[in-house]
């Protein structure tokens, strides 16, 4: 019973399509994630560095890899969070 009813509420969902609200989505919780990397990684600007650091906020590989990444796991929760409930 609880399989059927599960399977039914599954089925009823659309599948996500990339549209520029996704991608702006996504984008803004890049921004927040590099913001409170910037705010709280004690060593932003710990080796290797990237060429021309000025453009990534001072940031090294490491940070930038770091931030970006929890923007990604961030965008990607609020999104499917979103469509899950019809928003997006």
């Amino acid at each position: 019973m609880l399989t059927s009813t599960l399977l039914a509420v599954t089925a009823a969902v659309a599948p996500l399509q990339w549209s520029p609200t996704v991608g702006a989505i996504m984008v803004v919780c890049n921004i927040l994630a590099i913001a409170f990397g910037k705010s709280t990684i004690k060593y932003p600007s710990a080796e290797p560095a990237v060429p021309a650091s000025n453009f990534f906020g001072g940031f090294g590989l490491p940070a930038i890899l770091a931030t970006t990444s929890f923007g990604h796991i961030l965008g990607i929760g609020v999104i499917l969070g979103l469509h899950n409930l019809g928003r997006i």
